[in-house]
């Protein structure tokens, strides 16, 4: 009955000479079939069988040693992994990441708190040493020593600066070369790159090419971003309004100077930096400080919202018009320096710090049209002082109030005395000058007698007769 359908007359592809064959070989068809069917079967279930084995024994020596398995994970070159801390001790710290897996840590790498005993920590496999069966580990960001089949981009290396060129720094690190640029040197320009040769610094892999001689591309400016960020954070719960702290001079610019604060900057505008006066401008403000300069400023107003602090140097200065209020006082006379020259007149330096401004009207008491033509910069004078305004820290001064007034010279018209004389100046008012007086009328008395008798005239020749006094005018 089972070998019918097989010998079926109406089917032409089969002949009824291979019915056997077909009949003998279709039962040793299942066989081989459930063969492999069993050995793929079989296989599964050794493995499924030592995966039990192996979590059964892991879980029975995970209870005693209290291991934490965690994913590996690769970041910077380095191999990141998570364990338990089961030693801490003077110099060394102890992971456990599973069975027969520890990992130390130098201590010296925690700049704050150590960990515990039993916390979980997350670090930085650099190589396993085979003879003490340990893996030496560092915490993640940590600086490691760099090896040229390990660098990789990312990677957080300390390089040693070997020079300099037009474009940035020269560095060596895992005996090759290394570039890098100005512009990643720092978060600030850097003036002179050359203080950084012989230096080590803690720099990240930019770029690596490992055709040739290699070609490695280090930065920094990134790390000390993320530094002052950090230190940022702190800043803003430590500071307040009136403090006083040190910073360094980052930037200068027309209005003032940025200070670096720690982590922040701070402006010191132009108003807030010196007593003295402050010509404004970049030039002007230099004359005061420099760029990398140590100051001790005050803090004088915090807006963290606008990220703006801002900051004064005089504040914590002696205030020398203070000082000298008992000295620079109306009626005095002084000595000092002219410190500037304007078109209206000149700024003199009476004190340390003081300066008064002498106007152009008060330098001679003849017209003056040029500043220059009485007074040089940094000449010594002596002034007058007419009057001080304390409220807005204003002082005038003169030069011609201690110099004789010159005599006026009376009466109208030209002098005999030089080549066409010269007009003298009358201060007299009309009232004074038409007053009548005996030089007057001694005057009047002798133009009466010098008029000629018989009506005078220009002369008796020609028998003209016509004298001055017959003209009508």
């Amino acid at each position: 009955m089972t070998d019918q359908p097989q010998t079926t007359p109406n089917d032409p592809a089969t002949p009824s000479t291979e019915a056997p064959s077909t009949t003998a070989s279709t039962p040793m068809t299942p066989p081989a079939s459930s063969s492999a069917e069993l050995d793929a079967q079989t296989n599964a279930e050794i493995e499924a069988a030592m995966a039990d084995l192996a979590d059964a024994g892991a879980a029975e020596e995970g209870a005693s040693n209290g291991k934490i398995r965690g994913p590996r994970v690769v970041r910077g070159g380095r191999e990141h992994r998570t364990g338990k801390v089961v030693s801490v001790g003077a110099t060394d710290l102890f992971v456990e990441f599973g069975p027969k897996e520890l990992g130390v840590i130098d201590v010296t790498q925690f700049k704050e708190e150590k960990p515990k005993v039993g916390d979980a920590l997350e670090v930085a496999v650099q190589r396993f040493d085979s003879a003490e069966s340990l893996y030496i580990c560092a915490l993640p960001g940590a600086v490691q020593k760099a090896d040229w089949e390990m660098l990789e981009q990312g990677q957080v290396v300390e390089a040693r600066v070997t020079g300099t060129n037009k474009g940035g720094l020269e560095l060596e690190i895992a005996g090759h070369r290394a570039f890098m640029p100005a512009s990643q040197v720092d978060i600030n320009h850097i003036a002179d790159l050359s203080v950084y040769v012989g230096e080590k610094i803690t720099c990240e892999v930019q770029k690596i090419d490992r055709r040739g001689q290699g070609n490695i591309v280090l930065s920094r400016r990134d790390i000390i971003a993320k530094e002052r960020a950090k230190a940022a954070e702190g800043l803003k719960e430590a500071l307040n309004e009136g403090d006083t702290i040190e910073g360094t001079v980052r930037k200068i610019m027309d209005f003032g100077a940025f200070v670096d604060i720690g982590g922040v900057d701070g402006l010191i505008h132009i108003n807030d930096l010196s007593h003295d006066r402050v010509n404004h401008g970049a030039k002007g403000v230099a004359q005061h400080v420099s760029e990398g300069q140590k100051v001790t400023v005050q803090i004088l107003k915090i807006d963290w919202e606008a990220n703006r602090i801002g900051l004064g140097l005089k504040q914590l200065q002696a205030d020398p018009f203070t000082a000298a209020a008992s000295e620079v006082v109306e009626g005095a006379e002084m000595t000092g320096k002219v410190t500037k020259i304007l078109d209206f007149g000149a700024f003199i330096e009476v004190a340390p710090g003081i300066e008064g401004l002498v106007h152009i009207s008060e330098l001679e008491w003849r017209r003056v049209n040029d500043v220059n033509e009485v007074l040089t910069e940094n000449e010594v004078v002596q002034v007058k002082v007419l009057k001080v305004d304390s409220d807005d820290r204003k002082i005038s001064l003169s030069i011609k109030q201690l110099k004789d007034r010159p005599q006026q010279q009376g009466g109208g018209g030209r002098g005999r005395g030089g080549k066409g004389g010269g007009r003298g100046r009358d201060d007299r008012d009309p009232a004074e000058i038409l007053k009548e007086t005996p030089q007057l009328r001694r005057l009047r008395e002798q133009s009466k007698k010098s008029k000629p008798k018989g009506g005078g005239g220009i002369g008796n020749a020609g028998g003209l007769g016509i004298g001055l006094g017959d003209l009508k005018l």
